[in-house]
């Protein structure tokens, strides 16, 4: 508790010491060569923390810091510098971590990040084997609406109409009435992701796409109206509007993998006609 009282008393303490100039005024806490700074700890805690809450957060940082410092200390002087694997395994990270952000900088600055459309069409007919759905798809339109909501029992003659004149009033109905209102006759939408919307459940839902084009339901609240005016089942190949981002990415991947892989191998191949790597033979 002492400590804890201590602890508070110097982080109050941090204003007093922003007019303080010199490179010592920032140091909070000082083990052997080790130190943490004021703004470090400054650093991690949100803005808008309550004074209170940034107390407990700070503190709680400290204190980790501490322990991990005398922990390393302690694991240093028993075993650090004589384990050749930890040494070994230190600089294999080193190397990968640099090898990785050069990597990243070269990607960034040597490939796009948009895929043209016709290369991405062209990639999904050929590739249609790696786009077979595994949920249910659905396309139509999907409502949410007060129970005591005036009008209701037009809608729901409605609901199940293309009609531009009952869409129109579908939508101007929604927009005064409805809690949900989703149209989405121009995409595919997981169809478990609008049934986890309604107080229903399905248990054999390929079965239920093909012999229904609609559900109604109700709950002490609201109404529940999804109009179904397309489905494709798990085990059919995607569409290639719901598949854009997925192949974006897989074409991006491959991109960035073929890149790599030619400027590892013209550096290999550049070091050895140089004579920078050489062979043992022997």
């Amino acid at each position: 508790m002492k400590q804890t009282l201590v602890f508070i008393l110097m982080v109050g303490m941090w204003s007093a010491c922003q007019s303080e100039t010199t490179e010592n005024a920032d140091v909070l806490v000082t083990i052997d060569k080790h130190s943490l700074s004021r703004s470090e700890v400054e650093q991690i805690i949100p803005k808008g923390t309550s004074q209170a809450d940034s107390l407990l957060l700070a503190e709680s940082f400290v204190r980790k810091w501490v322990k991990d410092i005398l922990t390393y200390e302690v694991a240093e002087r028993n075993i650090g510098s004589k384990d050749d694997e930890i040494n070994r395994l230190v600089d294999e990270y080193r190397r990968s971590l640099l090898r990785h952000r050069y990597q990243k900088f070269l990607i960034e600055s040597n490939l796009s990040p948009k895929i043209q459309e016709q290369e991405k069409i062209a990639y999904y007919e050929a590739n249609r084997e790696k786009f077979i759905l595994d949920h249910n798809l659905i396309r139509g339109l999907f409502l949410k609406i007060p129970v005591n909501a005036p009008g209701l029992d037009k809608i729901r003659r409605q609901y199940l109409s293309r009609d531009p004149e009952a869409l129109e009033a579908i939508e101007k109905f929604s927009m005064q009435q409805a809690v949900i209102y989703d149209y989405f006759y121009d995409r595919w939408i997981d169809f478990d992701e609008i049934i986890d919307k309604m107080p229903v459940q399905i248990s054999h839902a390929a079965w239920y796409l093909q012999s229904h084009n609609s559900i109604e339901a109700y709950d002490s609240t609201y109404c529940y109206l999804l109009n179904i005016d397309e489905y494709l089942l798990a085990g059919s190949v995607a569409p290639y509007d719901y598949a854009d981002m997925q192949i974006q990415e897989l074409m991006i991947n491959k991109q960035k993998v073929t890149f790599l892989k030619n400027f590892e191998e013209e550096l290999y191949t550049d070091a050895v006609r140089k004579g920078k790597v050489r062979f043992n033979n022997k």
